[in-house]
């Protein structure tokens, strides 16, 4: 079927399922009447998700189905672009256009001049891009995780520790809790946190602001923004000096430790207080606590996204590996996928689905930041802002058409008025949405998706371990297509185009990679479909299995980093805003936390559902109330923050709020204001990314630029 997904009614009843509106995955119900589900619901019988749930399934997944502003049919653009004029057509009219643009660009430029962008490898979405950006000869696409989980993931891929986070939180006797709100985050990981509290299990969390697992904590460590690292380095130095890393364990399994014990010797407790703000006995209260484990460490998006992020992630990584913790029970367990089974991830690696050496060391980025762009990198694809520079610019290599896929660049990026002019400089933009987003207002052609109702997926959650699928529940609303009932037609078309380098995307349809996916695993479709779910074995990965590192061992000492001129130690890298002279601190006093998560809203998604709107529907400013008195502000003030040395700014209501810490303000990311006038819908005005660069400072492994812990001022523009 060239839709790639079935149409067919479904009959009444209630049906297993999983939401996957955020990467929690939790188990769900879903109950359809007269061809439309009526109620999502939480899964008791899930062994994952064990009936948690939030309000992003119950009201979001339908909420987002049956949307009156849903985007049903393909539009081209018949004005000017971003003017908001648009005509419905044909598939076969969308697909044959853009196969000719494409094409077009392809011939004259080459196919490192189109461009693809994504969420990432949590969806099948992402990789079938991927892999069709590929099968025309490109090796350049762009995902969401510089800013979110990329720097935990390459320490992961570093270090040897593809462990990513609290994947035994039921058995541990101490969760060390970094960066991580999982009350609001994560409905399943917050359940589990507090049955473990409950039965007795120690909680230490690091996080600047009070959050609901903080006032939990047996330890709660208030550090300066950005300053994480160092603790973990003071804990192992507290770890190692009192005797309570695990000896044998780091004898056998460790590669490096020597080294690392000089590093962590220049970080006592008491120098580790005056960069941190943490006092020192504290920290040395924590390593104890921490070493009579078995401990979990469960760490969030609060110490990623940053230029130092990969060297804070690396020093956890440390901890965790020489207190002993990984693959005992109770501790961080190394992913235990059924054999047979194939990950997304494992997917784009594959040789059968991969480019030449030499064109997929020109992934952009990839010169610069070779372990996260390119063929050594994560997932391979590119840095971001090297691509926006490459639009604008040409350099290092013309990049002139985008196709993007279930994802809003234009409200996820920073700099928003430099990603708006690099959209409009391209000679053509196809965006395939769920409804006319800011980024598809600037496409020539927009396509409409499917969503968590009508699509099909499986997937592996390594904390259950659970196979969990995802029924296509009801017929797709209007003509919206899967990503490969996209893909798998473009690409006939391309290739009757001559612009086909390799069918490196070989299904036609998600049940086929579904299927694929599931290989001989022993796990079939159709044992899915009747529980909704497949328990894998809980065991701990066997001892004697290698690390997926060159020495086979979890490297703390990193031979990789070293070849790259890297420091192949972890270490303790000052926040940027530190370097600031005193005349740019004393303009800009605070100090912004962007990322703050709400259950209302996943990222971008939901901005216009009045569920969604009744319970947040303004984008907030935390501050302290004794910081707003120094400021001369109130509760519900509108304000205008600037960051320092950047020319952009947003506006935001002022929330007070004691859980901050005094001079730090926080706020989140995704707003936009569908109902306001395209082709902008208040990305310029609402939206922290309108007032953040994306120009650097980058973390120099992963590329990720700061977006937290920047110096910014913020001033009244009205009274609530």
């Amino acid at each position: 079927m060239t839709s790639g997904q079935s149409t067919e009614a479904v009959a009444d009843g209630v049906y297993t399922t999983t939401c996957w509106e955020c990467s929690a995955y939790c188990g769900a119900l879903a109950t359809v009447k007269d061809g439309k589900v009526v109620n999502y619901a939480p899964n008791p019988a899930s062994p994952h998700s064990a009936g948690a749930f939030c309000i992003k399934g119950i009201r979001g997944a339908p909420g987002l189905t049956y949307n009156p502003n849903r985007l049903l049919y393909p539009h081209r653009r018949i004005g000017a672009r971003g003017e908001g004029k648009w005509a419905r057509i044909s598939w076969d009219e969308a697909l044959d256009e853009i196969a000719d643009r494409l094409a077009e660009v392809r011939r004259t430029y080459g196919p490192e001049a189109i461009v693809g962008a994504t969420s990432g490898a949590a969806f099948s979405r992402s990789i079938v891009t991927a892999l069709m950006l590929r099968s025309i000869g490109s090796p350049n696409w762009m995902i969401n995780q510089d800013l979110c989980g990329g720097c935990r993931a390459v320490s992961g891929k570093i270090t040897g520790l593809p462990i990513v986070r609290g994947e035994d939180i039921d058995n541990t006797r101490c969760a060390l809790i970094v960066g991580r709100n999982a009350q609001i985050a994560d409905p399943v990981e917050w359940a589990k946190l507090k049955a473990a509290k409950k039965r007795g299990a120690r909680m230490i969390v690091i996080d600047p602001k009070r959050t609901t697992a903080a006032e939990l904590a047996d330890i709660w460590m208030c550090p300066r923004v950005g300053t994480d690292a160092a603790i973990a380095l003071a804990m192992m130095h507290a770890l190692i000096s009192e005797g309570l890393y695990d000896r044998q364990f780091v004898h056998e399994r460790c590669h490096g430790f020597e080294a690392l014990a000089e590093r962590a010797a220049q970080f006592p407790p008491d120098t580790t207080e005056r960069l941190t703000g943490v006092p020192a006995q504290q920290i040395v209260e924590a390593a104890r606590t921490y070493a009579d484990g078995p401990s979990t460490f469960v760490s969030g998006h609060g110490i990623d996204a940053a230029s130092n992020g990969v060297q804070t992630f690396r020093a956890f990584h440390a901890l965790a590996a020489i207190s002993g913790n990984i693959d005992r029970p109770g501790g961080n367990l190394r992913q235990r996928t059924p054999k047979g089974f194939s990950s997304y991830l494992e997917l784009l690696h594959r040789p059968e689905h991969r480019l030449p050496a030499d064109v997929e060391a020109r992934t952009i980025g990839a010169d610069r930041f070779p372990l996260w762009a390119g063929p050594r990198g994560w997932q391979t694809a590119c840095h971001n802002p090297s691509v926006i520079e490459a639009m604008l610019t040409g350099k290092p290599h013309p990049v002139r058409a985008l196709y993007a896929s279930g994802v809003n660049i234009l409200v996820t990026y920073p700099d928003t008025r430099r990603t708006i002019a690099a959209l409009r400089s391209l000679d053509f933009v196809a965006v395939a949405a769920h409804q006319m987003t800011p980024t598809a207002e600037w496409a020539d052609i927009v396509l409409p998706k499917t969503t968590t109702l009508e699509e099909e997926e499986v997937m592996f959650v390594p904390s259950g371990p659970t196979v969990v699928f995802t029924r296509a529940t009801v017929p797709p609303q209007g003509e919206a297509r899967t990503e490969i009932g996209i893909a798998a037609p473009l690409l006939d078309r391309l290739e009757a185009r001559q612009a086909v380098t390799a069918r490196l995307m070989p299904w036609r349809s998600q049940r086929e990679l579904n299927t694929h996916l599931l290989g001989d695993s022993g796990i079939t479709i159709e044992m899915l479909e009747a529980e909704g779910f497949h328990q894998v074995s809980s065991d701990p990965v066997p001892s004697s299995r290698p690390f997926p590192t060159g020495t086979g061992k979890i490297e703390l000492y990193s031979p990789q980093l070293e070849e790259l001129g890297l420091d192949p130690l972890p270490g303790y890298v000052a926040p940027e805003r530190e370097g600031k002279t005193a005349d740019i601190r004393t303009r800009y006093p605070l100090v912004v936390v962007t990322g703050d998560r709400e259950k209302s809203y996943h990222h971008s998604r939901f901005r216009d559902q009045p569920w969604a709107l009744k319970v947040s529907p303004d984008p907030h400013l935390f501050m302290h109330p004794d910081t707003a008195r120094a400021q001369g502000l109130d509760d519900g003030d509108w304000v205008r923050l600037e960051v320092a040395e950047v020319a952009g700014h947003c506006r935001l209501k002022l929330k007070l709020s004691d859980t901050q810490q005094a001079n730090v303000v926080s706020t989140g990311m995704g707003w936009w204001r569908p109902m306001e006038p395209a082709p902008e819908h208040g990305v310029l005005d609402v939206n922290i990314n309108a007032a953040l660069s994306y120009s650097g400072p980058y973390d120099p492994i992963s590329g990720s630029s700061d977006i937290r812990g920047q110096l910014c001022r913020v001033e009244r523009i009205s009274s609530s």
